[in-house]
């Protein structure tokens, strides 16, 4: 995936460059240990804040690469962290976003998925018995449900998730670790770059076996989902503050949470939704 298509609604790239990495004899690169990013808004281990639940964000990537994480997709992360972290402030939210080892998901070894429970583990060695929500976009969102299983994930928050095409030959995306779990897939329903109707397919699967899913879609919207990015910060606050805090749901998430597919899987999003959450 180009780093030109960047989902500028997280906010423009800036902040430090991914680590260095070591070249090989042949000009190969290999991938430093994946790390957990400086917590948005200054809370975190260290601080006097005491911490109740925690977002683990998962930047974009490519379906195949070894090559270094790309810095500008951490950063593109970055502003989203920090309006989820202003969001949470009074709750206790700490938000870290991920840096990858390498950006390809890579077939059967999905180093993604493996770096994203990795930050899991290091979230509740660093602050205890705590829920965490994994929040990925594009490659980020695949690795976010598949890493879902965790025992302290509570929640999914998947934007424009970027998932296999069907082959009746192999083994389907799973979805059995979303179990209990919250869930929440946001797509534009214009994405020409992951199909929104593949993570309609996964939201299918995954709501016979977990009820608390539901998915979103963003009407004339693209991948980056820039034309409603103060409605998709919105939902995206919504979630996870309820999800992590137990907060009530704005009426729309709650309404798609119970609803049977496909009204739950097909829910619009509606223009202004953040304006009046709560009604």
């Amino acid at each position: 995936m180009a780093d030109h298509a960047l989902p500028l609604w997280w906010g423009r790239p800036e902040g430090a460059a991914a680590a260095t990495v070591a070249r090989g004899a042949r000009g190969s690169r290999t991938p430093p240990s994946a790390r957990l990013g400086r917590a948005a808004g200054g809370r975190g281990v260290g601080t006097d804040s005491a911490v109740g639940g925690v977002v683990v964000l998962l930047p974009d990537g490519q379906a195949e690469s070894v090559r270094r994480p790309s810095p500008l997709s951490y950063a593109a992360a970055l502003p989203l962290g920090r309006t989820l972290a202003r969001a949470g402030r009074t709750d206790g939210l700490a938000v870290h976003a991920v840096r990858y080892r390498c950006r390809g998901w890579n077939g059967p070894d999905a180093p993604l998925a493996a770096d994203a429970t990795w930050a899991v583990d290091e979230v509740v060695r660093r602050y205890g018995d705590v829920p965490v929500c994994l929040t990925g976009h594009g490659m980020g969102g695949r690795a976010a449900l598949r890493a879902a299983g965790h025992p302290a994930v509570n929640s999914v928050l998947a934007m424009a998730p970027w998932l296999p095409e069907d082959d009746m030959a192999a083994t389907p995306e799973p979805v059995k670790q979303l179990v209990g779990r919250q869930v929440l897939i946001v797509h534009g329903t214009n994405d020409a770059r992951t199909d929104p109707e593949l993570s309609y397919r996964l939201a299918e699967r995954a709501k016979k076996t977990n009820r608390d899913t539901c998915r979103f879609e963003v009407h004339s919207d693209g991948h980056a989902l820039r034309q409603h990015h103060e409605e998709v910060l919105a939902l995206a606050s919504d979630f996870v503050l309820g999800a992590l805090f137990t907060r009530t749901y704005a009426r729309p998430v709650a309404d798609a949470l119970a609803a049977p597919p496909p009204l739950g899987l097909r829910m619009p999003l509606a223009a202004g939704f953040g304006r009046s959450l709560r009604h």
